[in-house]
């Protein structure tokens, strides 16, 4: 485990709680529509998306629920390593093999409920994988093992993987990084999910001052 996984290193500190209100309002935004599928990303590159997803993942699964955290970002994968995994085998072994698809390479971590899809051998089309139907049918064999599924996907502004792949969960969350995201990226970003009709959910604002509180999470945002 990295030092990332604040959830686990620091349970008490306020930015751990944090996360939990994350997972709070979360839990309240979907009284009307299910969701068990929640894709996670960003306008740009270094926004703090994958480790913001990671430490959801483990308060998600800390409330009791059984989680699966897959890494779909197949051009820069990080959950191996947050997690300390080893990363020989994921989601891309599932597209290619039926035996691997009826039988998930899940990894347990040290936190109960919660198992982590890494990325697997990255391919050389990314965006292809994420929107075909190989991929619907690796959500519903994933879904057998869990309550809730966490995608880690790549900015929306620098490849189509995050647009494709909106398309067959139930919500996305927008991770914006204070002094960093620009506010016009933000909103482009957000418009372009929502021109493909994609259900975007929220914005997670992180890297605020430690005074002000270490994250923010704005329901049906405006970035």
């Amino acid at each position: 485990m990295t030092p990332t996984l604040i959830t686990i290193s620091n349970p008490r500190s306020p930015i751990a709680e944090a996360y939990r209100t994350l997972r709070t309002n979360l839990e309240f935004s979907n009284l009307d529509k299910s969701l068990r599928a929640l894709l996670v990303t960003s306008a740009g590159a270094e926004e703090g998306k994958s480790t913001t997803l990671a430490n959801l993942a483990v308060t998600i699964a800390q409330s009791g629920k059984r989680v699966i955290l897959v890494d779909a970002d197949l051009r820069r994968p990080t959950q191996h390593q947050i997690f300390g995994l080893k990363n020989n085998a994921g989601l891309t072994d599932m597209v290619r093999a039926d035996e691997i698809l009826a039988n998930p390479p899940l990894q347990e971590t040290t936190v109960p409920h919660l198992q982590v899809l890494t990325s697997g051998q990255l391919p050389p089309n990314p965006a292809e994988i994420l929107g075909s139907k190989r991929m619907s049918e690796i959500l519903t064999a994933l879904l057998e093992h869990a309550d809730m599924l966490l995608f880690d996907a790549p900015p929306v502004l620098a490849v189509t993987d995050a647009a494709v792949l909106s398309q067959k969960v139930d919500g996305v969350l927008l991770v914006v990084s204070a002094g960093k995201t620009k506010r016009e990226n933000a909103h482009k970003a957000q418009l372009q999910l929502e021109k493909i009709n994609a259900r975007v959910i929220g914005a997670v604002l992180n890297n605020v001052q430690a005074e002000r509180g270490a994250q923010y999470y704005y329901a049906d945002s405006q970035p």
